[in-house]
């Protein structure tokens, strides 16, 4: 990969809210290792998903050539997000994660939502 970005082939590496995502994937699968070998292989495999699925949905929508489609996978990267947020709650309410390593996560998964939100708001207009 190159350092020049106009070279760079696939427009969402740049983007604000997918490296975010990359970010706070990392950050999940981080907290996902510490969890016991039970949790780790059910709800631990889940929340990575849905963590995921928040990036990879950027990433195709960004491969989408009307802005309707777009937005519809923005929409479910969204979803997502909801679903991850699920996930951490219920990791919270395990005592699996700290209340520190929740709130951390939330305001990430807070701050991806909005832009999100702002991105499909463009797209609108």
């Amino acid at each position: 990969m190159t350092n020049d970005k106009s070279k760079e082939p696939f427009r969402f590496v740049d983007w604000a809210v997918y490296q975010d995502t990359q970010d706070t994937f990392v950050e999940v699968v981080k907290v996902v290792r510490k969890l016991p070998a039970d949790l780790r292989h059910t709800l631990g495999t889940q929340v990575i998903r849905s963590a995921l699925s928040v990036a990879l949905n950027i990433a195709e929508g960004s491969g989408r050539l009307t802005d309707k489609e777009m937005s519809r996978f923005f929409d479910i990267s969204t979803g997502s997000v909801s679903e991850t947020v699920a996930a951490l709650h219920s990791l919270l309410k395990l005592r699996c994660i700290t209340k520190q390593e929740f709130d951390s996560l939330i305001a990430r998964y807070t701050s991806i939502s909005r832009q999100l939100g702002g991105f499909k708001k463009k797209l609108r207009s």
